[in-house]
């Protein structure tokens, strides 16, 4: 979060940056993450170990701020930002601040601000709040419970106190910076460090752009250290578009009907053969052609961009230079898993207008259409039945067990797959575990609800070599708009059975319904063929909406895997690259004290496109959650190749946002 040394400031972060701290002092050690999630806007998720915490054990805590920065700085007015620590936690870290940051000279910054719980224990006074409301002068006692539950009639109560400080630009690289704290640490002091002063200082060296190491002495006894690593998806590590150059668009007054095949008595065949073997070398599957005498259509299958956008652009130039001069239009039908989930409509005289103009992006979306895909062509006779298989490495991460906050698993993934005709998925893998500590946590379930993700560590220790996932997917369209998926096998490590989805989304709109149905039983602990008891039918109905600047918004209510009744709100933010980042939150009707620590189930989520780490294109991405807790309460089966995912990258909202790729 912004700050100076262990106190805020009124700054933010870069648009969309993405933080991650490893600091320790004495016998506090933290972990955070934090997140630019609008430009005025930052939030963190901070894990926590306190040695000796209160006289006893080693602590172990998880909390999540907010950071809002009311005030931009002005030449005569100070940024100006408001802030809630561990608002949704234990209360360890609870305390709120209103803080105002101002350059006083280019290099120096000063601070000041107000803080209440934990940053309103040092010199604390009546609260200034008080004058509004009586209530404002007494902050209640944090009922812990299972943790996990926001206490919103705590916040901004109780006494409040002063802080603040400077810090110094000393160079490109160094800076310093001294602070008064209000915090005074009184749950640490003693057991944990002997806290003698409010001063801190601290001094930062930016090691290079997205890595820096800070020192700090802290509060007259403690020696503290950090080291941040900043991400921003809007800068990659390495230099992008490092993908082979398009095809030129050709002019039809260029192209030569008779050299490329188009007049020999084989119908075009030959020609035809030649374009599938450009677009293959393209990253372009062809799977169907029809010509007719002014238009041509084509199913591609984009094989190797992360866009639709940029698929279909290749496939519009090579159609440039490879149909005869007679053809006007382009259809472009992007497919995935056998459905058509639109049509581009592309003139080619706007292609060659268009070709170097300044703003050709902008103008040639505009002039494209994008429809729903009504036309069916039967696609090549060799294009099914097709296999594919692939051998890889994987890392399953896990945080936060209490008896070791990070383990780890790596290995080795063998996965295949058969399509033996469109729409129709036979599809699995299975893993041999190399190296890795997750088969050492030993914690015993204390749920009192069916222990449907409790026993994790169950599967995890039973197996070193397991099937992870095997299925039949059947895949289609029972009607415009609609589109339909049923899947029968083992899902996911710890569930199988039968699953079926129905999906509206017209191609235009921003919003998109959905309804899943399934009968899981669980599988037995070792992975393989067998399963146990223990079986239930569980579903949900979904609504999608996309707004504007990437976000997006699903809320999914049903019944969950422990039979429990709720729903989930999921909010996620997708950037010009890829990049996702999200949070979501599972209400469902059991009790706080009945779901056990945490009390519901949340989360973070975060996808990275492989394509901006290595800078050459790939339709590969590597996608986390990161869970405070894994509980019984709000769990969903976890089923590859949901409809929504499928088809919604090509329909208007995400076309029109990748449109930028169309001419890459």
């Amino acid at each position: 979060m912004p700050g100076m040394v262990d106190m805020p400031n009124a700054l933010v972060l870069p648009d969309a940056e993405l933080g991650f701290s490893v600091s320790q002092f004495e016998g506090t050690t933290r972990i955070t993450g934090a997140f630019q999630i609008l430009p005025r806007v930052t939030g963190s998720f901070r894990y926590s170990s306190i040695d000796d915490f209160r006289g006893g054990d080693t602590n172990f805590d998880r909390s999540f701020s907010i950071h809002y920065q009311m005030l931009e700085e002005r030449q005569y007015r100070p940024a100006l930002a408001l802030g809630i620590n561990d608002l949704f936690g234990t209360g360890i870290y609870s305390g709120e601040y209103l803080v105002a940051t101002k350059h006083l000279m280019p290099r120096l910054l000063a601070t000041g601000g107000i803080g209440w719980g934990r940053l309103g224990e040092r010199n604390g006074f009546r609260n200034p709040l008080g004058v509004l409301n009586d209530a404002f002068e007494t902050r209640p006692g944090r009922d812990f419970g299972v943790g996990g539950e926001a206490e919103f009639d705590q916040i901004f109560r109780g006494d409040a106190a002063f802080f603040g400080g400077l810090e110094f630009q000393a160079s490109e690289r160094l800076s310093f910076a001294v602070e008064y704290s209000s915090d005074e640490y009184s749950t640490e002091d003693g057991p944990t460090f002997d806290y003698e002063s409010p001063w801190n200082f601290g001094m930062t060296y930016k090691v290079r752009q997205d890595l820096s190491l800070t020192a700090a002495y802290m509060y007259g006894s403690a020696v503290g250290l950090q080291l941040t690593y900043a991400i921003n998806p809007k800068r990659p590590p390495n230099s992008v578009g490092l993908e082979a150059a398009p095809y030129p668009v050709t002019p039809r007054s260029s192209v030569d009907a008779e050299a490329l095949g188009w007049t020999l008595p084989d119908n075009g065949q030959a020609a035809i053969g030649q374009v599938r073997d450009v677009m293959l070398a393209d990253g372009i599957a062809l799977h169907a052609f029809r010509l007719d005498a002014s238009t041509v259509r084509v199913e591609i299958e984009n094989q190797r961009y992360r866009t639709t956008a940029q698929a279909v652009g290749r496939t519009a130039r090579i159609l440039t230079a490879s149909m005869p001069p007679a053809v006007d239009t382009f259809v472009i039908v992007p497919t995935v898993r056998g459905i058509r989930a639109s049509q581009i409509v592309i003139r080619r005289d706007d292609m060659e207008e268009l070709a170097y103009d300044l703003d050709n992006s902008w103008s040639s979306y505009a002039r494209a259409r994008i429809e729903a895909a009504t036309t069916e062509v039967r696609p090549f006779a060799d294009i099914y039945p097709r296999f594919d298989w692939n051998i890889r490495p994987y890392l399953t991460p896990s945080f936060f067990d209490p008896d070791d906050p990070a383990r780890f698993d790596v290995g080795v993934e063998v996965n295949a797959s058969v399509e033996p005709v469109a729409g129709v998925l036979f599809e699995g893998a299975v893993r041999q575990r190399i190296e890795g500590t997750l088969d050492e946590s030993t914690r015993p379930s204390d749920s009192v609800l069916p222990k449907v993700r409790s026993e994790t560590n169950i599967f995890q220790r039973n197996a070193d070599t397991f099937m992870t996932y095997l299925t039949g997917n059947y895949f289609f369209k029972p009607a415009q708009d609609f589109y339909a998926r049923v899947t029968v096998g083992y899902f996911e490590t710890q569930y199988g059975g039968i699953s079926t989805e129905l999906l509206w989304k017209p191609v235009g709109s921003d919003l998109a319904f959905g309804v899943e149905a399934n009968y899981v039983k669980q599988r037995e602990f070792e992975q393989g063929f067998g399963f146990q008891d223990y079986e239930v039918a569980t579903g949900h109905a979904t609504v999608y909406y996309t707004f504007e600047n990437g976000f997006e918004a699903r809320v999914d209510a049903g019944r969950y895997l422990a039979g429990d009744w709720g729903a989930t709100l999921t909010l996620q933010r997708t950037f010009k690259n890829g990049w996702r980042v999200g949070a979501f939150a599972t209400l469902t009707d059991v009790p706080f004290d009945e779901f056990g620590e945490g009390s519901f189930d949340k989360g973070l989520m975060i996808t990275i496109p492989i394509d901006w780490v290595r800078g050459t294109p790939t339709t590969n991405e590597f996608n986390y959650i990161l869970r405070p807790i894994l509980r019984d309460g709000g769990a969903k089966v976890n089923i590859r190749n949901r409809l929504y995912e499928l088809v919604d990258d090509n329909h208007r909202p995400d076309l029109q946002d990748d449109w930028g790729r169309f001419w890459k």
